[in-house]
């Protein structure tokens, strides 16, 4: 059978209105579009308690939180610098660190993350220091720091942005959560030729 004109044009309206409806029309935020802490609390609860059902060690459950967000991190990345319109590409350690713990930070979390430090003794690790992670205020539980996940959305920027790394949480005598970034030598190496 051939199809008219008529359905043809009918055809391509409907094409376009189911296309427009599954594509977001815009991806900035206004104030009122901030999660509430209860329903992020809600659900990070949930998915701690999922992957505590699918692991049998805490090494485990590291690795399983760890995992989840370095997808949520590798969107992230591409989210904060649409709202930043920057067209500009961070190339420099330092700058993709700032623009870790200040932009997507306050995207993620609402506000800048409190420190960001190199270790003295090595020219490849790096520490962003949280006194009090969102991820860790309502989760009492959990045999590991949740901050894995964190450390996981950081891992996931830093792929993402080109500056491979192993990131992990750790707990520091004052009760806060230091992320521990050590990136890979080929970083290293591009860092020395750019300087």
């Amino acid at each position: 059978p051939r199809v008219t004109a008529v359905e043809s044009e009918l055809l391509s309206l409907h094409m376009s209105v189911s296309v427009s409806t599954l594509l977001p029309t815009r991806t900035a935020r206004k104030r009122s579009e901030v999660v509430s802490q209860s329903a992020f609390a809600f659900l990070f609860s949930e998915m701690i308690q999922y992957s505590q059902t699918r692991v049998n060690t805490a090494d485990e459950l590291i690795a399983k939180l760890e995992d989840a967000g370095v997808g949520v991190g590798r969107r992230a990345l591409e989210l904060a610098c649409w709202r930043e319109r920057s067209s500009k590409r961070e190339t420099r350690v330092r700058g993709i660190l700032q623009f870790i713990t200040q932009a997507l930070w306050k995207s993620l979390f609402g506000a800048h993350a409190d420190s960001l430090q190199k270790v003295q003794d090595s020219d490849d690790e790096f520490m962003i220091v949280e006194k009090e992670p969102l991820v860790n205020a309502f989760i009492s539980s959990a045999p590991v720091n949740c901050a894995a996940f964190v450390a996981g959305v950081v891992r996931g920027v830093l792929e993402a942005a080109q500056f491979p790394a192993e990131v992990s949480a750790h707990d520091n005598e004052e009760g806060a959560t230091v992320l521990l970034i050590k990136f890979a030598p080929e970083v290293l190496e591009r860092e020395k030729r750019q300087a």
